[in-house]
């Protein structure tokens, strides 16, 4: 395909998406580099005779699948036409799609899934349901080992959801993707809830609310774009090391004014995402889960050209406290980035849990104890950089050196403390504060002196648990020097270093 064709296609997937034969093919035209693509079981057919489908034999039975380049680098891939029979899955159908499953794992290369589905082929009966199945068994199988982006461009339901939800990354397409187990008419009959397609389990449902979905694109175009962006950072697989990209921003970079970028009230807010763009390489950060759980940020980006894993806290979204969704959301981004070994870089600043019954009953202990696991369980590169509050238990858990971070470096605006000064000095000076002829002044005294004697970064540092109070406009250089010290680290008796466990 030339440029210019390329360009044709890409247009031609930039509004609502098209229904009938050739959207499946465009769309993996658009995924691999220009010329790249070759399909494999072109001529297969489905062998059912049962409802009349003997005389429909399709070639290709639903779903074109091959090999290709993206970027450069070799990758497989699988496009539903529903276009053809529906794009429903059957016998032929899916053992067409685990063939290129096993070929990716086979020879360690990713995997890209292009959903477009009526779903399980009703007149194939249990060969339809045992298809399913053995897709997701591989789909597990591979998890951890090469990486695995789903693409939902159409319709995706009932068990048909379980294979983009097993795998890395899910992309979803505005206004014309769905997902659920079970739609709007069963879920009427049942609980007599009246709700469409769209409310249900459409893109900004799962971008949203649910976090099933890692990111909602505008259209086709996009979303393949995103994928492409994905796998630009990370490796073919788990065996070797990422892909490091070519940087004109200097490691040694002044990060001038971020100080300024901070506010020194430690209750006054700030969006996380400019510290980012700040330190790392200039416009390499993806954010990832964007509309979902916006209280800590996760993503991609590169320092001096090499892939990281960004975790960090934002100040601007509930004050930057973790809570069940959060500690979902950058558990299963840290567990994605040790399976990939990229490293990770955690911008701290957190005051500690959200408190409140909703989270207790919503089982907040489990979920913050899976973040923590996912720090715990990594054996990658892991360095924090604390910028203000890193209180309590939320301060253990962002990365730490207590549960096995590799480099802490803190800001001289940073407090590291069970808690903050006006909640501590309330525990604390009870009776001083009542006895006190101005309880106000007395306050402010103590809380001076606290801070003092327990929020400095000094008496941190001076244990050993901060290893550099580093001036704001070093972060850059600091991060980059220490990556580069470290960079090797692993733990070698791990051939594979986790499965990708939805969390």
């Amino acid at each position: 395909m030339t440029d210019l064709s390329l360009v044709k296609k890409r247009d031609s997937l930039s509004g609502d998406s098209q229904d009938g034969e050739g959207v499946a093919r465009s769309r993996l035209e658009l995924l691999f580099d220009a010329g790249s693509f070759e399909e494999l079981d072109a001529q297969v057919v489905h062998r059912t005779e049962s409802f009349g489908m003997g005389k429909k034999r399709p070639a290709g039975d639903g779903v074109i699948t091959g090999v290709g380049r993206i970027g450069g680098r070799p990758a497989f891939a699988f496009s539903q036409d529903r276009g053809v029979l529906g794009g429903s899955l059957g016998e032929a159908h899916a053992r067409k799609i685990c063939k290129v499953q096993d070929l990716a794992v086979r020879n360690g290369s990713p995997l890209v899934g292009i959903c477009d589905s009526g779903g399980a082929r009703i007149q194939e009966g249990v060969d339809s349901l045992g298809g399913y199945g053995e897709i997701f068994f591989r789909n597990v199988r591979a998890s951890g080992v090469v990486p695995q982006v789903s693409l939902v461009l159409g319709p995706s339901a009932g068990g048909a959801v379980y294979s983009p939800a097993l795998t890395d990354f899910v992309i979803m397409s505005e206004g014309q993707s769905y997902m659920f187990l079970t739609g709007p008419k069963v879920v009427k009959t049942v609980t007599f809830e009246d709700i469409d397609t769209e409310n249900l389990g459409g893109a900004r449902v799962h971008a949203e609310r649910s976090g099933v979905a890692h990111f909602a694109a505008r259209h086709d175009a996009e979303a393949i774009a995103i994928a492409r962006r994905i796998l630009s950072y990370l490796p073919d697989n788990c065996q070797v090391e990422p892909p490091v990209a070519d940087c004109d921003d200097p490691p040694d970079r002044l990060c001038e004014g971020i100080d300024g970028l901070v506010p020194g009230d430690p209750r006054q807010p700030y969006d996380i995402r400019t510290i980012i763009g700040a330190v790392m390489d200039r416009d390499s950060f993806l954010e990832v889960h964007e509309r979902f759980a916006g209280n800590v940020v996760v993503g991609f980006a590169r320092l001096a050209g090499h892939p990281v894993g960004i975790v960090a806290n934002q100040p601007a979204v509930l004050a930057g406290c973790l809570d069940i969704n959060s500690s979902r959301k950058a558990g299963r981004f840290i567990r994605t980035c040790n399976a990939f070994r990229l490293p990770i870089i955690s911008f701290v600043d957190v005051p500690g849990f959200l408190p409140g019954s909703d989270q207790e009953y919503g089982a907040v202990i489990s979920h913050g104890a899976k973040l923590l696991y996912a720090y715990c369980e990594s054996s990658v590169p892991k360095l924090s950089v604390i910028l203000r509050k890193a209180y309590g238990g939320a301060y253990i858990v962002m990365g730490s050196k207590h549960i096995g971070g590799d480099v802490c470096l803190a800001w001289p605006s940073a407090e590291i403390a069970v808690m903050g000064g006006a909640g501590a000095v309330e525990i604390l000076y009870r009776r001083e504060i009542a006895a006190a002829a101005d309880p106000k002044a007395e306050i402010a005294r103590l809380q001076a002196e606290y801070a003092e004697q327990f929020l400095s970064p000094r008496q941190a540092a001076e244990r050993g648990f901060v290893d550099a109070i580093i001036s704001p406009d070093e972060t850059r250089r600091k991060l980059s020097r220490m990556l580069g010290a470290i960079a090797h680290r692993r733990d070698l008796s791990w051939a594979k270093r986790n499965g990708n466990i939805p969390l």
